[in-house]
């Protein structure tokens, strides 16, 4: 172990030369980071070399007070004990990605009459397919296997048939209505159209359809007819290329400033079961990084097609592969596409990332027409509804990168103020949201608030941050004239003052400032209405023990 009292002196002559895995610890021997090198002196040497780092990798060095070696014989072993350690360890500064357990699966119970369900997790119990990244695919793919081979839904076998049998869509095996080997041929059909086969699953009841129509059953041909197209109608949607009979994924990688964004889209035989977003701190390697902590709990495919290289030299590249061959059991290919349908399959990717990053795009912009410090990352809105005097609440939700965060949502029932003043209502609220997070330290805090009101209400929640020595930058929007007010203390008048922004109402920034109030607006008068609601029933209850005493 080499012990580090000041960063900037360190000597990487100390380090050795050979294959193996390091671990940077503080002073209480806390591990912080996690890699993995071909050469340790090499790679170790880069985090303490003095060129301009990113801000995550300079904050990890600032802290780096002890360094560990773990030497191997390969960079395969190296990969292997690296992934071993991080998720043994799950160091601070590594890539953390949430287990696949958190996808979905559609599923088929182990019982003699399988049932078709979703499921979070893989279990002996289950026969499951997937995961789908992407809920619409698995919902519509799962209601298009229970509709065309009609496999039991309910977790009980019942007594009478429901009102699936009744629809037709299901064949009733719980009173009988199918035998054992009947239904035990739609599980298979089944199973082998979930596996991706649709060929097959096709071929068979377009013959199934013909013998019904030589047999003068109209009613089935014409039901079976019905499922074919349902079929086509889902493969053509989904479908990216039906030659291929292995499974993809296509990963691509862009910078935008300290941060990577990342989208994975995952092909299934072709199928394209949708997509994933993430975005991570800017580091050393930070692709390959991704790479490994992705796939350490995700399905590895058989081929991964990337926009840029994750390794620096093809026995790096070939480690990986190996590395990722050692967690399938299977060959697995990093391959970077030049032409072709994967160099186009590539590009499809490369155009989600650039549509999901127009969001962040819409954030510089209003950054510089607001002249805030910062880019409004997190922007929190706030707006009162009441009905006269009565259930006065409020609502407030947080956009994140120019999405709702809906689990950030908060409703606010107003304990100050006893009558209607939108002002003091407005002041109470913001002072407690941001009075707890300030004492919580919990949830970071807004880059930009949004007031629902003008020049009063802006100026109650500016004063509300006054009280609390908080300075987050704010602007109100008027819903008559679509105005936008923006704070401006007077310190020759001790008093705050607002300055009115006209823009475009259909240029980019208004249209997400729009949807931003127009979200707070909906969730507070849903509170509202919800509110008034459960009184009235309270009302009707308490009436009508009265009378019946």
């Amino acid at each position: 172990m080499i012990h580090i009292n000041d960063p900037t002196e360190f000597k990487a002559t100390t380090v050795p030369v050979n294959p193996g895995v390091y671990l940077f610890k503080n002073d209480e021997e806390e591990i912080l980071y996690v890699g993995k090198a071909k050469s340790l002196r090499s790679r170790v040497k880069n985090y303490f070399a003095n060129i301009d780092q990113p801000p995550k990798t300079r904050q990890l060095v600032s802290k780096i007070r002890n360094i560990d070696f773990i030497l191997v014989n390969n960079e395969v072993e190296a990969l292997l004990l690296e992934n071993k350690l991080i998720k043994q360890h799950t160091p601070k500064y590594n890539i953390n990605l949430k287990d696949a357990k958190t996808y979905a699966y559609i599923s088929l119970t182990r019982e003699n009459y399988p049932r078709i369900l979703t499921s979070r997790k893989v279990s002996p119990k289950l026969e499951s397919f997937g995961p789908y990244t992407e809920g619409y695919t698995r919902q519509n793919l799962q209601r298009l296997v229970t509709k065309v081979f009609k496999l039991r839904t309910c977790k009980n076998m019942h007594k009478r048939a429901c009102l699936n049998y009744h629809i037709g869509n299901c064949t009733a095996p719980c009173v009988e209505k199918v035998t054992k080997e009947q239904y035990a041929e739609q599980v298979k059909n089944a199973r082998v159209f979930l596996e991706g086969k649709f060929d097959t699953t096709l071929q068979s009841l377009e013959t199934q359809m013909q013998q019904a129509a030589v047999d003068q059953k109209f009613e089935r041909a014409m039901e079976l007819r019905n499922q074919i197209a349902s079929i086509r109608l889902l493969t053509q949607k989904q479908l990216v290329d039906n030659e291929k009979r292995f499974d993809q994924d296509v990963m691509v990688f862009c910078q935008e400033g300290d941060k990577i964004h990342v989208i994975q889209m995952g092909l299934r035989k072709g199928v394209l079961l949708g997509k994933k977003e993430f975005t991570v701190d800017r580091q050393l390697v930070v692709e390959q990084e991704f790479l490994k902590a992705f796939y350490a709990v995700n399905q590895i495919p058989r081929e991964i097609l990337l926009n840029k290289p994750c390794w620096q030299d093809e026995d790096e590249k070939a480690a990986l592969e190996e590395f990722l061959y050692a967690k399938r059991l299977a060959p697995v290919k990093l391959t970077m596409p030049k032409s072709g349908n994967k160099l186009s399959l590539v590009q499809l990717a490369e155009k989600n990332l650039q549509s999901s990053l127009t969001g962040n795009n819409v954030l510089v912009d209003l950054q510089k027409v607001l002249n805030l410090p910062k880019l409004p990352r997190i922007i929190e809105c706030f707006d009162i509804s009441n009905l006269g005097q009565e259930h006065i609440v409020a609502g407030m939700v947080r956009f994140t990168d120019a999405k709702p965060d809906k689990k950030n949502y908060r409703k606010f029932k107003i304990k100050t103020v006893k009558e209607q003043n939108d002002f003091a209502s407005m002041h109470e609220v913001v002072t407690r949201r941001y009075k707890r997070l300030k004492e919580e330290n919990a949830v970071a805090m807004p880059d930009l608030i949004i007031i629902d009101g003008g020049p009063g209400q802006v100026n109650a929640a500016k004063n509300a941050l006054d009280t609390l020595n908080l300075k987050i930058p704010m602007i109100g929007l008027a819903k008559e004239n679509e105005e936008i007010h923006q704070p401006n203390n007077n310190k020759q008048q001790q008093t705050t003052t607002t300055t009115t922004i006209q823009l475009d109402k259909n240029s980019r920034i208004m249209l997400l400032i729009r949807q931003i109030r127009d979200a707070t607006h909906d969730f507070s008068v849903n509170y509202n209405r919800k509110r008034r609601e459960i009184q009235t029933r309270n009302e009707f209850k308490k009436k009508k023990h009265t009378q019946q005493q």
